[in-house]
């Protein structure tokens, strides 16, 4: 008898037996001195093992961290399942709820939409059922393979939407063999599998429209394989990849022609150059952006110096997500004006939107920002646009007066909206000539009590000099709530904002920390 070959390749993924979740790369097959039988040394994806890759100071291979890898013997792993076995084991039996819950695809906002199930009364054994199925959820099964040809195709004939997260999947052969075997096959999730760098070998894909590949250790060189073969290509998604460059070819505009939605969130894009490399896909829609490295936007003038000149860059793209990254400029901000057709814009999670770190409050970006309908996931109402419009102006009016150089350099819209908002006539609140309207105007603020040692007390609507100081409103607030023994911190809860902003500096007016008409005012107690 010849040499039995071994039961594992290098580089083949596997699962541990019994535990599905638990998924590595085989990196060796083999003796391992001073142990009798053949091991395997498996690298895991979660990093739970117990040595390096080498044992007793004798190196086998080397692992990505200090305590990934570990030796197993080959009847503790499996090297997975082919398609069809998979959605046996998940449609043909009972299901429990927990299973039910997983049953999902992405949506076109990589949200969970659960799919279209058998019924349990159609599933007992009847597989002829099967081709009812438009989706189905194969997600941590340790699927392998499509298996033996026409298989599949058969049983799932009307099969659409297919999730294959976290499955041992790693060979575009496999894909492909898997695409051809579900025809009408239209979205397809391939998250958590780490794909191979070969990408050369798929079919054209026609009927591919939506394509999830999370966190699947995929480059960007790989997508500019992968776009020859996906015609129909409308949502990409490329989260947590550690991309870092976009090297666009010639054809890439061309081949992405149909794509509306491409997701690059959680990756280590720092240049907003790279970014700008994706401007001519001219059916682009959405642009997900959030967690990476990005420190400044800016829109591709021709000519720095003449705004009013531009390439035809991102002429579609109505929604852009930054939030998660590093801007803290107010330039970044004034640029997403230029973008055409832009109306949703996330800036949360930024130092430049962040009150506590010196950045500005959401009625000042709204203010800044003339044609975003939707900021930081919350919609902006012609009220709310308005009055922070309105509020803007009086704040830039209060703190510059009439520095005509400063105002035009830092606040490109000021004189845009005093004259929409009819405030031509205001004058600063310490100005020596002209209506004194700033200073005796009065606010209607509402006060809230939520300090857990303040007791329930009802609110206070009060009307307020709008030069009150912080520092005077907490004397204000101790007089009207009875509280002269509690040291008190103010915040400012504004519409569409998730949390409410602190106001941590006794010299500011209500008017410079952008408190409006019919604003909310939250007192807690300092700890």
């Amino acid at each position: 008898m010849g040499e039995s070959k071994p039961m594992f390749k290098i580089e083949q993924r596997v699962h541990s037996i019994g535990d599905t979740r638990r998924i590595g790369t085989v990196k060796y097959v083999g003796p391992v001195e001073g142990y009798s039988g053949d091991w395997v040394g498996v690298d895991w994806d979660n990093g739970d093992g117990k040595n390096d890759g080498s044992i007793n100071g004798v190196r086998y291979f080397q692992a990505k961290f200090e305590k990934s890898a570990s030796f197993v013997r080959p009847h503790l792993l499996s090297s997975g399942i082919t398609l069809l076995e998979a959605l046996m084991i998940r449609y043909r039996g009972e299901t429990t709820k927990e299973e039910e819950e997983e049953m999902y695809v992405l949506s076109a906002s990589n949200k969970k939409v659960s799919i279209e199930l058998v019924g349990k009364d159609k599933i007992q054994n009847k597989l002829s059922q099967f081709e009812e199925l438009c989706g189905a959820s194969l997600a941590y099964l340790g699927v392998s393979s499509a298996g033996p040809p026409s298989q599949v195709s058969s049983i799932v004939p009307n099969l659409k939407e297919l999730d294959l997260t976290g499955n041992l999947l790693s060979d575009w052969k496999d894909i492909a063999a898997v695409c051809q075997e579900l025809p009408l096959l239209s979205a397809l999730n391939l998250s958590n599998n780490m794909m191979s760098q070969d990408v050369t070998c798929l079919p054209i894909l026609r009927n591919i429209r939506v394509l999830v590949l999370n966190y699947s250790g995929i480059k960007w060189t790989q997508v500019e394989f992968l776009k020859n073969f996906l015609p129909s290509i409308e949502e990409l998604h490329l989260m947590g990849n550690k991309i870092s460059a976009i090297t666009p070819t010639s054809t890439t505009a061309q081949s992405f022609g149909s794509l509306r939605i491409l997701n690059l969130e959680e990756n280590c894009i720092s240049e907003w150059g790279e970014v700008l490399k994706l401007s001519e896909l001219t059916s682009l829609e959405q642009l997900h952006l959030s967690k990476n490295n990005i420190s400044q936007v800016f829109y591709p003038f021709t000519n720095s110096m003449d705004k009013s000149t531009h390439i035809e860059a991102f002429q579609n793209l109505r929604c852009l997500l930054l939030g998660a990254n590093c801007i803290s400029d107010l330039d970044s901000v004034d640029s997403l004006n230029y973008f055409p057709s832009l109306t949703d814009v996330r800036l949360s999670e930024n130092p430049i939107a962040d009150p506590g770190r010196g950045g500005i409050p959401r009625f000042v970006l709204i203010a800044r920002l003339a044609k975003v309908e939707v900021l930081n996931g919350s919609e902006v109402s012609y009220r709310e646009r308005k009055e922070s419009e309105i509020r803007y102006v009086r704040l830039v009016m209060s703190k510059l007066h009439d520095n005509q150089e400063e105002i035009k350099r830092s606040h490109p819209r000021f004189h845009e909206l005093k004259r929409l908002h009819g405030l031509e006539d205001e004058r600063p609140s310490n100005g020596a000539k002209g209506p004194q309207k700033m200073s005796s105007g009065l606010l209607s603020v509402t006060l809230k009590c939520v300090g857990a040692s303040m007791g329930e007390k009802p609110p206070l609507t009060k009307k307020l000099p709008a030069t009150t100081t912080v520092g005077k409103l907490k004397i204000l607030c101790e007089t009207f709530f009875k509280l002269k023994s509690i040291k008190l911190k103010l915040f400012l809860q504004e519409e569409g904002s998730p949390l409410p902003i602190l106001l941590d500096n006794e010299m500011d007016s209500l008017l410079d920390v952008g408190v409006g008409n019919e604003s909310i005012i939250l007192i807690d107690e300092d700890a």
